[in-house]
């Protein structure tokens, strides 16, 4: 039996977001070369692969005010889309050089959202790509919305749309830091790692979040957990996994084994010990 797992790459991750589209080469090669190691050793994996926009698409989006929409000039929309493409080629290409058969699906083509929330979008063609073996790689895009004109649609948003839709097993975010702490780690040296997130300690890990450093326009660490907790809670079984993507080997390692005991795990219901879930994949 295949088992689908969604694997985000955060733009905090793949792009310096402090700096107008820096991207990392070397950061996106060796995510790369993990997606590629894990897909070799598990041929029942099924992948849908995402990405932040990071230093291209937000800067582009901060300054033209993308996200709250209700343009007078939609060259701003023109110039976030085409920011956000500029980056996901260069991780297509970093996936094919190491053999990934990496497919690029443009969010924007067919999204359609409502004030701010992401309602629809073309499911069949990445259900389609699943089936053939093929790595679906979307992304952070801007997207037509029927109240604000125009928005900016994360890839936490999409993910979680496509949840519904084609049932992951599990769903693992690769960022800058090796999962939830109890402050900024790259801040506070006395930073503590928070293991797993689950009912018993939602609360009290939501007070303890601020967002990210730097430019972000849809939110740091507290959305994505807020995100994810509502997405397994949803979701009978499904959990996330929170890692770094700096930690070489680290996406490997969480890809093949849905037991490895790094980063942040989050749960919702009552999934067996490792917090894998015993759903259906695609």
């Amino acid at each position: 039996m295949t088992e689908l797992v969604f694997l985000k790459l955060g733009g905090s991750l793949i792009t310096d977001k402090r700096t107008q589209e820096a991207a990392r080469h070397d950061v996106i090669a060796r995510a790369a070369g993990d997606i590629a190691r894990a897909l070799a050793a598990r041929p029942d994996l099924r992948l849908l692969l995402g990405h932040g926009s990071g230093s291209f698409g937000h800067f582009a989006a901060h300054r033209y005010h993308v996200r709250e929409g209700h343009l007078e000039d939609w060259r701003g929309y023109a110039e976030t889309a085409a920011a956000a493409q500029r980056l996901n080629r260069l991780v297509a290409d970093a996936l094919l050089r190491e053999g990934v058969p990496a497919v690029s699906v443009q969010p924007s083509a067919s999204a359609l959202a409502h004030d701010g929330a992401l309602q629809s979008m073309a499911v069949a063609p990445i259900r389609t790509l699943l089936e053939r073996g093929v790595v679906p790689l979307i992304y952070g895009d801007v997207a037509l919305d029927d109240v604000r004109g125009c928005t900016i649609i994360s890839t936490e948003q999409i993910m979680a749309l496509l949840a519904g839709e084609l049932g992951p097993n599990r769903i693992l975010m690769a960022g800058e830091v090796g999962g939830v702490y109890t402050a900024d780690p790259q801040r506070d040296p006395t930073a503590s790692r928070i293991a797993e997130i689950g009912p018993r300690n939602y609360a009290e890990v939501e007070a303890m979040l601020t967002t990210s450093f730097g430019v972000d326009v849809t939110g740091g660490m507290l959305d994505k957990v807020r995100t994810l907790y509502a997405l397994v809670a949803r979701h009978a079984g499904l959990s996330a996994r929170i890692i770094s993507g700096r930690d070489a080997g680290a996406i490997e390692r969480a890809l093949r084994d849905p037991a490895a005991g790094i980063g942040t795990l989050i749960r919702g219901g009552s999934p067996n010990r490792y917090g894998q879930p015993a759903r259906r994949a695609v």
